[in-house]
């Protein structure tokens, strides 16, 4: 079974230093046919405004994850780290018992452009959890790059769920495949550039969903930049 998240579909919010697209219901806006597929429960493509953000608030029992696209972001949080995220690197928070924590844009004339994913633990009450790691970009051309896995394998980061999130880009022509265990349910978002995936043209904040299926295959036809997360 393939279904297809169409860009155009997503609940859209703009609140001046604030613009948001969810694939999934989310705060105010909600939609029970699209309330996540499998632990993954948010996919955010934010835009946050030069010298604006997110003020310190809090989670509780969620794997976040943050990839930067353009800009930097910075975070502070409650365990006491501060940093800076880079488009090519992966932050990973374990909100766990509880974590609060701010996403500021630094820059006074650069925006911000991110996605905010949100996975569903596979244990709730751990102690909460931070990692930051670089991927380069070159580094996934025409290849799946393991970033986040429930035990850090392949230089991935380590997190308490039971998905893995891929990244890759691929050029016109260039194309990967992924063999899916049986039972498992790929979700697939383009986040930049146009590919073809199971036979399917995405376009940028275009997402497939691959339900009973032995495996994804992606193919670029305009330079995309693709995250594959693979299910329970």
């Amino acid at each position: 079974m393939k279904q297809i998240r169409a860009a155009d579909d997503r609940g859209h919010v703009q609140q001046g230093w604030l613009e948001s697209h969810h694939s999934f219901s989310f705060a105010d806006y909600y939609d029970p046919a699209h309330m996540g597929v499998s632990i993954l429960r948010v996919i955010n493509e934010d835009r946050i405004a030069p010298a604006s953000g997110f003020p310190t608030h809090p989670h509780q029992d969620m794997e976040i994850v943050t990839y930067v696209m353009e800009g930097e972001l910075e975070h502070k949080d409650s365990m006491g780290n501060g940093s800076l995220i880079h488009p090519g690197d992966i932050q990973h928070m374990s909100a766990g018992t509880g974590v609060r924590h701010s996403e500021i844009n630094p820059s006074e004339h650069q925006p911000v452009h991110l996605l905010q994913i949100w996975l569903l633990p596979n244990e709730k009450g751990v102690p909460p959890g931070y990692a930051q790691k670089h991927f380069p970009l070159s580094e996934r051309r025409g290849t799946l790059q393991l970033l986040v896995s429930p035990d850090g394998s392949g230089g991935s980061i380590s997190a308490h769920q039971d998905g893995l999130l891929y990244g890759t880009l691929l050029e016109q022509g260039e194309s990967v495949t992924h063999t899916l265990t049986a039972g498992r349910t790929a979700y697939v978002h383009v986040a930049r550039g146009q590919a073809l995936v199971n036979g399917e043209t995405l376009g940028a904040g275009d997402a497939l969903t691959l339900v009973d299926e032995p495996q994804v295959e992606l193919s670029g036809v305009d330079r995309a930049e693709v995250l594959l997360f693979d299910l329970p």
